[in-house]
């Protein structure tokens, strides 16, 4: 069974672009490391010349453009859903964004991490209201054995959305009385 997760590249304005799912691999030192290895100083720039950084893309339509061709090498393991798609199994959701306002780095790229309840068999596990977010800052401060062991160490526990509204249900759920059946076989 694989750890899933989501990642998700906001516009300038803070529209989602596109939700990426990984079926494996989804932890912070996973999947969070590797989207730190490529993403690390990158410069987001608008409009590019003879000057601009190799490790650059022309907003972040283009860096999402990157950073799916970055992952999807083949068959499988990485796929595009639309945007504003949630609680497919994931355990994890990875936001990449900018703040325009930022002072010190006015281009620099932000990372938010949210965790959920583990997932079985691909059931949604938490909804993204009830993930709490254990990383939410500068994606080259990001440091993916820290936060996922202060995850793993944490008193959270955050809700399987999934089985708990199966519990409740079979809590509430009314069952008619009756001793006859109401089955009838055909004569045929």
């Amino acid at each position: 069974m694989g750890t899933r997760s989501l990642t998700i590249v906001l516009d300038e304005e803070g529209r989602e672009i596109c939700v990426i799912y990984r079926q494996f691999d989804g932890y912070p030192t996973g999947h969070g490391g590797e989207l730190k290895a490529f993403l690390k100083s990158f410069h987001v720039v608008n409009g590019f010349g003879s000057h601009t950084p190799v490790r650059a893309a022309n907003g972040m339509p283009c860096l999402a453009a990157q950073l799916i061709a970055h992952f999807k090498t083949g068959i499988g393991g990485f796929y595009l859903y639309p945007s504003g798609s949630r609680d497919m199994g994931e355990e994890y959701i990875y936001t990449i964004y900018q703040k325009t306002d930022h002072v010190v780095l006015p281009q620099s790229l932000f990372l938010r991490i949210q965790a959920g309840a583990i997932t079985f068999f691909g059931f949604p596990g938490t909804n993204q209201a009830n993930m709490p977010v254990i990383y939410d800052g500068l994606l080259d401060d990001f440091d993916p054995e820290t936060v996922q062991q202060q995850w793993q160490e944490s008193d959270e526990d955050p809700p399987n959305d999934f089985l708990d509204d199966q519990i409740i249900s079979a809590d509430t759920l009314e069952v008619p009385e009756t001793s006859e059946s109401t089955f009838t076989a055909d004569p045929k």
